[in-house]
């Protein structure tokens, strides 16, 4: 019993000497994610992440936070999933929307990308089709700048999330 108290009084002290102010950590986290740990711990980087992961699994904060939104796991956190990543995770899916110019990978796409109009979106990169797959042997790399960069550069779709 002692041991355990004197792990929880290193950690403290640790996380008292280490955190960064509570206003610099608002609506951020570091490595280990959204979740209770997140709020306590914030963003600051080092061991204090691994004591934010922990808090996190040890009370499954991340998995309620992530199911409902709270626990600073807001709709920002799949934003900064990125645009990339979605696509690059969800190529095949995508390849098939994109040839049809509608579906539910595009439509996830738009949301994830923060574009004003689905339709448009799907409009545009069905419109792009050859020039985004050029040929199979295309990385999913290259698919994801290809894909970033036409969304970018049209205005009119107002894409404000593509990471």
């Amino acid at each position: 019993m002692r041991k355990i108290a004197a792990t929880a009084a290193l950690a403290l002290a640790l996380v008292t000497l280490t955190a960064a102010p509570a206003s610099a950590q608002r609506g951020s986290y570091g490595d280990a994610g959204c979740g209770l740990g997140s709020m306590i711990f914030g963003s600051t980087p080092g061991i204090v992440q691994v004591l934010a992961a922990t808090t996190n699994g040890f009370l499954f904060s991340q998995t309620f936070g992530i199911t409902f939104g709270t626990s600073n796991c807001g709709s920002n956190v799949v934003s900064q999933v990125g645009a990339r990543n979605f696509i690059q995770t969800n190529r095949q899916a995508l390849a098939k929307d994109i040839a049809k110019g509608d579906g539910e990978t595009l439509a996830n796409l738009s949301s994830l990308a923060g574009c004003s109009d689905p339709a448009a979106v799907g409009q545009r990169l069905q419109a792009n089709y050859a020039t985004i797959f050029p040929t199979a042997q295309t990385s999913d790399v290259e698919v994801s700048d290809r894909i970033v960069d036409l969304l970018g550069q049209d205005a009119t779709l107002a894409c404000d999330n593509l990471i």
